[in-house]
């Protein structure tokens, strides 16, 4: 299970107002929420909090969320970002109950090279980069290895072959496609009737010549 430790302070006041001088003053709005307890309005450090964010994979990473002296084990359930700035415009985290189980995209690392990529020049397409699980939050994957070594072109692996931890629940089809090895894209090629086209047009020219000639002679 990945972890990471975030700050945060709890704050009462709310509203679109509010939000958007938090922002100016470098920091984001946020809110916190789980089973049994009252929502949280909050407000991070925004330069921490993306500092954080580019370190970690958020959908999988449990977030050790200090709010002043209470310690919560969190995950991270939305980030809501600017439509075309680079700005995050606020975060809600979900505080994890013990033997309670939650649903995390987990990702997909792809481990080996596939015997038709190596050996007959073939292509891995990567369909799906990560799966849906429900876990305990104690037994969260980090990410899930998936051994492609054994692949010749025209196969692939489905979520069904896949092989994750004792207690954790794919939620994906167990048909649905995670890579395939496809075969070589074929080459550009001459075309040969331009080559016998032009070998076929010099006979024509010399023969031609020749006529000329005779006719100078004659």
């Amino acid at each position: 299970m990945a972890s990471a430790n975030l700050a945060a302070e709890a704050r009462t006041e709310t509203g679109k107002g509010v939000a958007r001088k938090l922002r100016a003053a470098g920091k984001t709005p946020g809110v916190v929420y789980g089973h049994g307890r009252a929502p949280l309005a909050l407000s991070l450090n925004t330069r921490d909090f993306e500092r954080m964010l580019d370190k970690i994979a958020v959908s999988s990473t449990v977030i050790e969320l200090a709010v002043g002296s209470t310690m919560s084990r969190t995950l991270i359930r939305e980030i809501q970002r600017h439509p075309y700035k680079k700005e995050i415009l606020h975060v809600d985290f979900q505080e994890l109950v013990a033997g309670e189980k939650v649903t995390v995209d987990v990702p997909l690392v792809f481990v080996g090279v596939p015997e038709g990529v190596r050996v007959g020049g073939g292509i891995l397409d990567q369909v799906m980069h990560e799966i849906t699980v429900h876990v305990d939050p104690s037994s969260i994957p980090n990410h899930v290895d998936v051994d492609v070594s054994g692949l010749t072109i025209g196969h692939g692996l489905h979520v069904s072959d896949l092989k994750v931890p004792e207690g954790v629940e794919i939620l994906d089809e167990a048909d649905a496609t995670v890579c395939m090895v496809s075969a070589p894209r074929a080459s550009e090629t001459p075309v040969a009737g331009v080559a016998v086209v032009e070998a076929a047009a010099e006979p024509e020219l010399i023969r031609k010549t020749k006529e000329e000639g005779g006719e100078e002679e004659a």
